[in-house]
């Protein structure tokens, strides 16, 4: 019988150097799209796939992303009093319950694969999922963000899944590409997988996002995995060697993701959620029009 997907971690630990100076004294993961922190986003994704117990890996000068996810009784009063009953009823629901919140130190940089290890004895003996907290997603046509649809594909297969994505075959070498195996559509069997291979010769154009969920025998391997790329132990080699003992599936996320830790994607996330919202959007397109960048139509 398959135990349930309870926990994810989440690696926080990044300096955010591409958004400097913005991030000299605030977390990228605080940088807000729209009026949520790009990583409350991403929490809400988790929710929204029943993860009941968030582990975050932090670093150094990170304490504003325990206190965001922590009671703030001055602030709370202070809504309460002033009778803003909205305001704090929206803020409380995005409260974790006491006890759903881990904090543990990386404290060193390296690498992805090394951050996901420090979970270890807070994840134990539990497959567990694990959200970059750069990537920001919406629902597609199927429902559900990425890791609703990953948790459904979970629930199908077992093992280990991961969300793909199609990029331009010319783009592979810049990322994690999966091969293809048995393919079942919205899902399929990944038979193979190689960090960011040589032009013209990736096995598809299938790049691995940000969603993962992970048996914990990966833990075992990223202990002892030497390091990869950049000196730093990549959790994709250690995803190769899993996958020598344990099946991978892939899903094709039907929605779409924004990289927030680009200064692009993290533009089109804003502009993306702004005009998902009746409060914003009529403005917004009125901005937009008046650069020149919405019909007259729209």
């Amino acid at each position: 019988m398959k135990k349930p997907i309870r926990k994810a971690v989440l690696p926080v630990a990044g300096l955010g150097t591409r958004f400097l100076p913005a991030t000299k004294a605030i977390p990228k993961e605080m940088l807000t799209v729209v009026d949520r922190p790009i990583l409350q986003h991403v929490v809400d994704e988790a929710r929204e796939a029943g993860i009941e117990h968030f582990i975050f890996v932090t670093g150094r000068n990170k304490g504003v992303i325990e206190d965001h996810f922590d009671s703030s009784y001055e602030l709370e009063d202070t809504l309460k009093r002033r009778g803003k009953a909205v305001e704090y009823a929206a803020l409380m629901a995005d409260l974790p319950a006491p006890g759903a919140t881990s904090f543990t130190r990386q404290q060193a940089p390296l690498g992805l694969g090394h951050a996901v290890w420090c979970a270890r004895e807070i994840v134990g003996d539990e497959p567990f999922a694990v959200l970059l907290p750069d990537m920001v997603t919406k629902s597609g046509p199927r429902g559900g963000r990425c890791l609703v649809q990953c948790v459904e594909a979970y629930d199908q297969h077992g093992g280990n899944v991961m969300a793909v994505e199609e990029v331009p075959p010319q783009e592979t070498h810049q990322y994690g590409i999966v091969a293809v195996g048995r393919d079942d559509g919205h899902t399929f069997e990944i038979t193979g997988m190689v960090e960011k291979p040589k032009p013209g010769s990736a096995p598809s154009n299938l790049i691995i996002t940000g969603r993962y969920i992970l048996q914990p025998e990966i833990f075992q391997i990223l202990e002892l995995v030497e390091k990869g790329a950049g000196g730093e132990v990549q959790l994709t080699d250690g995803m190769i060697q899993l996958a020598r003992t344990q099946s991978f599936h892939g899903v094709r996320f039907d929605g779409r993701t924004y990289d927030c830790g680009s200064r692009l994607g993290f533009l089109s996330a804003n502009i993306a959620f702004a005009l998902d919202r009746s409060d914003l959007a009529p403005g917004l397109k009125e901005a937009l029009r008046s650069f020149g960048f919405v019909s007259k139509g729209v």
